[in-house]
């Protein structure tokens, strides 16, 4: 891999036919079959190592113009970014050990007293993110159980994670991940990746079958798809 201007990984996939590459800022996957050897993705790599590269500029390009959600200090009065709508954040000392969130009409950071005023925020945003990884692990359970009965689409089981380049994935076991910044978007638009991903767990590729199982759930699927597009990058950039 020495000879390329990136790097990349590899991953194995059952629902693939055939060798992809795909790009998101700073990261190029291959995406394939379990029976082509490192050797021949390699060579298939080299051959669109123009077209990766142009794509990588083009992506860095577009970050670089994308104006963040996220505070550049997590103050009193600062605005927090959750479920499409901003919020003010308000802190305030506690006896607490520990900082603590709440939120009603907006985010309060009880920050205990004895903490040293240089660390306030980065701690809130720790903590805040904590707490949001938590609220996103509820609202897609409440989705889950809002959808799953309708067409049995029932997870084994369900997990939040941390992820640059992925909203959701299902895998062969019907797990279903979730990217925590989702908590960001507007929860029609949570909604709709909870769906997307629970589709999955019949029809296992994007076909025309798949999207009239999503449809059927949510029948204007395409306008909340078309905000994750044209916003998502924003979101990615987290808190």
């Amino acid at each position: 891999m020495s000879n390329l201007p990136f790097t990349y990984q590899i991953r194995r996939s059952s629902r693939a036919t055939k060798a992809r590459i795909t790009v998101a800022p700073g990261k190029v996957q291959v995406v394939a079959p379990a029976g082509i050897s490192e050797r021949t993705l390699h060579r298939f790599v080299e051959q669109k190592q123009q077209w990766v590269v142009q794509a990588l500029n083009r992506l860095e390009a577009r970050v670089q113009q994308v104006e963040s959600l996220a505070p550049e200090f997590y103050i009193d009065g600062a605005e927090i970014p959750y479920q499409g709508e901003r919020y003010r954040l308000n802190v305030m000392p506690t006896r607490l050990k520990r900082i603590k969130i709440e939120f009603s009409d907006r985010f309060i950071a009880h920050v205990p007293e004895v903490m040293p005023l240089g660390d306030h925020s980065e701690a809130i945003r720790d903590t805040l993110i904590r707490w949001m990884k938590i609220d996103a692990k509820l609202k897609t359970e409440h989705y889950v159980e809002k959808h799953a009965h309708k067409h049995l689409l029932s997870p084994r089981s369900i997990s939040i994670r941390s992820q640059k380049s992925r909203w959701g994935s299902c895998g062969i076991h019907n797990d279903i991940h979730l990217n925590w910044l989702l908590i960001l978007a507007p929860p029609d638009v949570f909604e709709y990746v909870v769906v997307h991903e629970l589709c999955h767990i019949k029809v296992r590729n994007h076909s025309s079958r798949f999207w009239q199982l999503v449809a059927d759930h949510l029948p204007d699927y395409r306008q909340r798809r078309h905000w994750l597009k044209e916003q998502g990058s924003r979101l990615m950039m987290g808190l």
